[in-house]
């Protein structure tokens, strides 16, 4: 009761600071940019990270059009204005129209050069990218060109999961995997694997098994590739691009899964692999329940990130993320309303969260659109350009969380502060005096 209530008193001399000084200037600890994991949170140069982000999968693919790249620096700027610090988008394109990687091991520098830009424009407006590494879905080609592949080369394979058996299809991916660590940006002068504009690496955008729905085969793909990464990157982050599903090591939380949803991972097991730094978990109940009215989907919604931000804090003790959630305009009988409520919802549990120290360290909506790309409209996207309740929710989560982050920061600074005055005390003596006050150990 007596850390809420000091949190509130902070809070409420931050707003007023705030309202005063007309700056959003935060204590940063020096550092490299890189941000790290603690326990069950993310920092940032020592201090508490937040990500309040979005996904904008096609950046790499405009951006591959010179002419094309005014939109990736509209979004960035438009992402920004909003207060919006994460992106996660694809650093793949498998085969098909304009490919990154047209044949194993053969890049489209045009391409490459698109990806270039996209981080160097990130770089450019602070704003940190997760990057994945191959789809499980056939756009963008995924797992389902990388066996077609094998199997052009003569490999009797029976199944797109293939994709995590064979050895032949698993050294193209490792062949990818390493093409992208080691690239050397043609904007920025810097490899990848040392940019700390880069966030973290995802494994694979919503692995899915169905052929086995143990969880073995997942289970030991994600060790194998969690593995390699980090042989090669110390640098930054590693998630898997899990969907949340709850599988065969916690048998009493499959009821959580939607019905049917037996698509061979595990949140519990998967997460637990050496390597994988931080969880994640994505939200939508317009499709995993979509023959239920708007209140059952909430409760829902509620019921799954209760769920997962526990067993992020005691049974993984890593930091999750929210990597997706979002709500269709094209559903039945949609407004504008709905979709807010659904925002809410996920904003306010990532603010309890956080107000108490717990391991939800943000959420990207699904996804972020900006004029011109009406032909990537699939329902969900949002054009912050043109102002909506849901945008002005967006920048008012950004304001909470700053206000957050900076009671944390000032907190950790004040901690820094004691530790080096206490250090000078066993070296010099106490001539100072003592301090009787005690601030709440909030990141406990």
């Amino acid at each position: 009761m007596m850390k809420h209530l000091v949190l509130v008193i902070l809070l409420a001399v931050l707003v007023h600071d705030h309202a005063h000084d007309g700056t959003t200037t935060t204590v940063e600890a020096a550092g490299d940019g890189f941000v790290r994991t603690r326990d069950i949170h993310f920092l940032l140069n020592g201090n508490p990270f937040y990500a309040n982000g979005f996904n904008a999968y096609w950046l790499m693919y405009a951006a591959s059009d010179p002419s094309q790249r005014y939109k990736v620096s509209s979004a960035s700027h438009e992402a920004t204005s909003h207060g919006l610090t994460v992106a996660r988008t694809w650093a793949f394109s498998d085969g098909g129209y304009r490919p990154l990687q047209y044949a194993p091991g053969f890049y489209n520098e045009q391409m490459f050069k698109g990806l270039d830009f996209v981080i160097y424009e990130a770089r450019k407006y602070g704003i940190k990218l997760i990057l994945s590494l191959v789809n499980n879905y056939e756009s963008f080609g995924g797992k389902k060109q990388y066996v077609n592949w094998a199997r052009s080369k003569g490999q009797y394979l029976t199944s797109d999961d293939d994709f995590f058996r064979s050895p032949l299809v698993k050294g193209y991916y490792a062949n990818h995997v390493k093409t992208v660590l080691n690239r050397y940006n043609s904007f920025t002068g810097i490899h990848y694997k040392d940019d700390p504009t880069i966030m973290a690496w995802e494994l694979m955008n919503e692995p899915r098994c169905t052929s086995d729905p143990s969880g073995r085969t997942v289970q030991a793909w994600i060790t194998e590739m969690a593995s390699l990464v980090k042989s090669i990157d110390r640098n930054h982050l590693l998630e898997a691009g899990l969907e949340g599903f709850y599988g065969q090591s916690t048998p009493q939380r499959k009821r959580m899964n939607p019905s049917g949803f037996n698509i061979g991972t595990d949140f519990i097991a998967n997460n637990r692999i050496p390597g994988i730094d931080f969880a994640t978990v994505h939200c939508y109940p317009d499709q995993w329940v979509s023959n239920s009215n708007e209140q059952y989907q909430l409760s829902f919604l509620n019921n799954w990130l209760n769920a997962h931000f526990i067993d992020a804090q005691y049974a993984l003790r890593k930091p999750i993320l929210v990597a997706e959630f979002g709500k269709s305009f094209k559903d039945s009988g949609y407004n504008t309303y709905q979709r807010d409520q659904l925002f809410s919802t996920v904003y306010y549990k990532i603010l309890a969260s956080a107000k108490r120290g717990g391991p939800a360290a943000g959420a990207l909506f699904w996804q972020l659109l900006t004029e011109g790309m009406e032909s990537f409209q699939d329902g969900y996207g949002i054009m912050l350009g043109q102002g909506s309740s849901t945008g002005n929710m967006i920048a008012q989560q950004n304001h909470r969380l700053y206000l957050i982050r900076k009671i944390l920061g000032r907190l950790a600074n004040t901690r820094r502060w004691r530790r080096s005055r206490g250090n000078r005390r066993r070296s010099g003596g106490n001539r100072g005096g003592s301090s009787r006050m005690e601030l709440p150990q909030l990141m406990n």
